[in-house]
C-alpha cells in the first residue's frame, strides 16, 4: 500500500475472504493507487459497517469494492449508507460456489445501486480495475498508468500457436 492517504476502500465480511480480495490489492498496488482494508462484517459488526460507509467519503474515499460470501449483505449494506460508488465482488462459497453470492449482490432493490462483479477472483481483479477507471476520470496520471497496464496485458497475448510436444 502506498504512503498517500488511501482512495479506495477494500472491506470484507471476514478474513477468509481475503485470498479473493487480495486480487483487487494486486492490481492497485500495480497501478500504485492507495487503499485500505478492512473486515468489515454487515451482520457480525453492524455498528463497525456503518461507521465504515458513513464515514468513507469524509475519509477520503471515492470508491469501495466490498467482498461478501453467501448471504453477502456487505455490498448492498455499505452502498446503502454511501454515495461512494461500490463495487461487490462475490466470493466463493463452499455450499453453492458463489452463486449465492453474486445473486444477493446483483440483485438489489432500485435505489441502492452495487456494481457487481465475478464470483472470486477474476471478479477481485476486475473490481481493482473498475475502481482504477473511476478514478482515472479525474487523474491523468492514473489514466496514463491504466493504458499502460491494458497495454502490456495485450502485448502479454501471443498472436501464434506453437508446439512444444
Amino acid at each position: 500500500m502506498s504512503e498517500a492517504p488511501p482512495t479506495v476502500g477494500i472491506i470484507m465480511g471476514s478474513r477468509s475472504d481475503w485470498p479473493t480480495l487480495k486480487a483487487a490489492a494486486k492490481v492497485l498496488d500495480a497501478l500504485k493507487v492507495p487503499y485500505e482494508t478492512k473486515v468489515v462484517s454487515a451482520h457480525r459488526t453492524p455498528q463497525r459497517l456503518y461507521d465504515y460507509a458513513s464515514g468513507a467519503r469524509g475519509r477520503g474515499l471515492k470508491v469501495i469494492i466490498a467482498g461478501a460470501g453467501g448471504a453477502a449483505h456487505l455490498p448492498g449494506m455499505a452502498a446503502s449508507m454511501t454515495e461512494l460508488p461500490v463495487l461487490g465482488v462475490p466470493v466463493e462459497s463452499k455450499s453453492l460456489q458463489g452463486l449465492d453470492s453474486l445473486l444477493s449482490i446483483a440483485q438489489m432493490p432500485g435505489g441502492v445501486p452495487v456494481g457487481t462483479l465475478a464470483i472470486g477472483k477474476a471478479g477481485a481483479t476486475n473490481a481493482g480495475l473498475l475502481a482504477a477507471g473511476i478514478l482515472a476520470l479525474s487523474d491523468a496520471s492514473l489514466a496514463h498508468r491504466l493504458a499502460e497496464w491494458r497495454a502490456g496485458q495485450t502485448a502479454s497475448v501471443p498472436e501464434t500457436v506453437e508446439d512444444h510436444d
